[in-house]
């Protein structure tokens, strides 16, 4: 997936991928411990392009490949030069017989792994249903192939064939191919490992591997543009792999290479020497990279930044964003987003102005323009969010939303500019020339699109305009009541109303509660354009119960919105003693790893994964290969203490990282939960989704 960055460059730097091209990869790859390349595919073709292009490879020791859709050692874009007829096996076999016979005529005795299998012309699927009779046939009539050309036996021969995408159907249906070929087990293009052996699988010569991606073009969205993979993610999987015996072949999808040094350099530190990188020193990881990269002076907080803006890109990837992505009047959700960005922006460019010379070019590329950029384009989105819902609500403010996202889409432009032309004299030139804004469907735009925006006219008169925490709607209103969430002496939590200006002209306002507990901030003032006015409450004046106050909102020409505060102060429990999660509104929230207790068998452990997750961590079992247990009593399991002061039936919503059904097993991935002393309810997480595709 090569393009349009790495081939942008390649070719104005090399003159396309040739071996001048290749000699640099060839480098960068024996530095990182790396032997084993699939070369640049989207009309481009290896040994064709460029005849040195395999002799390069062989001085350099690395073993060539084809991709998952390439057998035999030919390009997919060699069949639209040299092919003749459809990539039709049942009705053009002798013509790809031919052809394939030149790809291992070619391969000499240059170090290969033979890809065998065939799936559909272009990376799709060979037809709509699992065809095994004629898949098995291909694979017979390609090792012949090689036993032809070589003169060898065909176990002789190092072969892969990759279960991908559609192709894992064949082996789940029983296909089954001689015990040399390395089975390369998939992920399912987002970081999910779709299959893996299963405890006391007859071991096989050719063992299995893993295909993992890192960036992906298909459906539901491509993700190409800048770094998404969290390195405990990484972890988390390949170690899964390692456990289960995946280990013969590990090779990933990296894209246009540039911007995935990081989590390169991981996968193969870790492949290198799996029992290094063990859970308790993962967190050291990016501030010893960090270190080799920069030195030691800021190598920890530059650390810090790496794995925060890849838990903040792997959230939601760049491709996916839109403007509804986050709510904006519920939790501060878009807020939160947007100011953790700008921590990390800020933080960045300190580091950055305080670096030696030296480290500059480097360090912009790998920590200062990803963190500047995605930082920026969740500001687009939140700042285009807020326009639309500024329209809705008539807000004079509306156009200035409009102004702010135009120039943030240009400010995107002008960071991919620097780095393309201006960075180290335009030593990256177009490696960041990806789209990334303004996607319709799964294949990237043709160019970034500015999202639409709302502009509005906005009257001469000053007028009114309220809107409260938790509500998208707008007041004055009279289809509803404006009420504001809950608060409650336990979480001390305040609330926020915004006070608006429907117009060009100004005008003062008041607020005030009909109770002196009820704290207001600003309680006066004048509005041009808005001001968000927190309501809080002074808890040692607040009488017991739940107590509704009516807050009254005074704006020009006799205006007034009235708000409702609810104001929750039970007379028990007293929590002076108490440790764990105390309900707020009707929620508690807790982070995995922050249990009451822990409870561990001889033979099965908790253990927590440093920043995997969309906030602070995940907790699991180890090992991973370790059988299920029946839950109850002395069982593995963790115990969170909570406290609720209402009543009625719970709902549980478990935040679970996206493990796949990796042994298609008919129960399912299950966890269990009870409250109190209730029965453990034992739930599969993934009922109802039996597509590991």
């Amino acid at each position: 997936d090569e393009a349009p960055a790495l081939s942008g460059w390649a070719h104005e730097k090399f003159g396309g991928f040739n071996h001048k091209f290749y000699e640099k990869v060839f480098e960068l790859m024996l530095r990182m411990k790396a032997n084993y390349l699939w070369p640049a595919m989207w009309g481009n073709a290896f040994a064709d392009d460029d005849s040195l292009n395999p002799k390069i490879a062989d001085e350099y020791g690395i073993v060539m490949g084809t991709s998952h859709h390439e057998p035999l050692m030919r390009a997919h874009d060699e069949w639209r030069r040299y092919g003749s007829g459809p990539w039709n096996y049942q009705t053009n076999e002798k013509n790809l017989q031919e052809f394939w016979k030149k790809g291992i005529e070619r391969m000499n005795d240059y170090e290969s792994i033979v890809t065998i299998g065939m799936r559909g012309d272009g990376d799709m699927p060979m037809s709509q249903d699992a065809n095994i009779a004629l898949l098995e046939k291909i694979v017979h009539d390609q090792r012949e192939i090689i036993r032809e050309v070589t003169g060898k036996d065909p176990s002789e021969v190092p072969q892969d064939w990759a279960l991908y995408k559609e192709v894992q159907e064949y082996y789940d249906k029983g296909m089954r191919v001689p015990d040399d070929v390395t089975l390369l087990l998939c992920d399912d293009n987002w970081g999910n490992i779709r299959k893996l052996p299963k405890r006391g699988d007859t071991l096989r010569k050719g063992g299995y591997g893993i295909y993992y991606h890192f960036d992906y073009v298909g459906g539901p969205r491509n993700y190409k543009w800048l770094n998404t993979n969290q390195v405990a993610r990484v972890w988390e999987q390949m170690h899964l792999a390692y456990g289960y015996g995946a280990k013969q072949i590990w090779i990933v999808n990296v894209g246009d290479l540039k911007p995935m040094e990081y989590p390169i350099q991981f996968f193969l530190d870790y492949a290198w020497d799996p029992n290094r990188w063990t859970l308790d020193k993962l967190p050291e990881y990016a501030s010893q990279w960090a270190e080799e990269q920069f030195g030691p002076e800021n190598a920890v907080e530059t650390g810090k930044l790496l794995t925060d803006y890849t838990t903040y890109n792997s959230r939601r990837k760049p491709e996916l964003l839109g403007p509804e992505t986050y709510s904006l009047s519920d939790f501060y959700e878009w807020d939160n987003v947007v100011s953790d960005y700008d921590h990390l922006a800020d933080k960045a460019e300190m580091i950055y102005n305080a670096l030696p010379e030296q480290y500059r070019n480097a360090y912009y590329q790998l920590v200062y323009f990803p963190i500047q950029a995605c930082s920026n384009l969740n500001d687009l989105y939140y700042t285009v969010a807020e326009n639309r819902l500024y329209a809705s609500q008539e807000r004079a403010a509306t156009n200035d939303m409009a102004e702010k996202a135009r120039l943030l889409f240009e400010r995107d432009s002008v960071l991919s500019d620097y780095y393309n032309n201006k960075l180290a004299g335009g030593k990256w030139s177009h490696m960041m020339d990806q789209t990334h804004i303004g996607y319709t469907y799964w294949q990237q735009p043709d160019f970034n699109a500015m999202p639409e925006v709302k502009t509005v006219n906005v009257p001469q008169p000053g007028s009114l305009g309220v809107a409260i925490e938790g509500s998208d709607i707008s007041w004055p209103n009279d289809s509803m009541s404006a009420v504001l969430p809950a608060m409650d002496r336990f979480n001390k939590q305040g609330r926020y109303i915004d006070i608006f200006n429907k117009g060009q002209k100004s005008f003062n306002y008041t607020v005030n509660a009909d109770v002196p507990w009820l704290v207001i901030n600003p309680a006066a003032g004048m509005i041009d354009k808005e001001q968000r006015v927190m309501v809080s409450a002074d808890w040692s004046k607040v009488p017991e119960g739940t107590k509704n106050v009516m807050i009254n909102i005074k704006g020009t020409n006799g205006s007034e919105v009235k708000v409702k505060a609810v104001v929750n102060n039970p007379d028990k429990p007293e929590l002076s003693s108490f440790k764990g999660f105390i309900e707020s509104n009707g929620y508690i929230s807790i982070e995995a790893q922050h249990f009451s207790k822990k409870t561990d068998a001889p033979d099965m452990k908790w253990g927590c994964i440093p920043d995997l997750g969309r906030t602070l961590s995940a907790m699991t079992v180890f090992p991973v290969t370790a059988m299920p247990r029946t839950p109850g009593g002395s069982s593995p399991h963790l115990e969170y203490d909570i406290y609720t002061y209402t009543s009625g039936p719970v709902k549980l919503d478990a935040y679970l990282s996206p493990t796949l059904n990796f042994h298609n097993a008919p129960e399912g991935l299950r966890y269990a939960v009870s409250v109190d002393d209730e029965k453990p309810q034992i739930i599969d997480m993934l009922k109802g989704e039996n597509d590991n595709t």
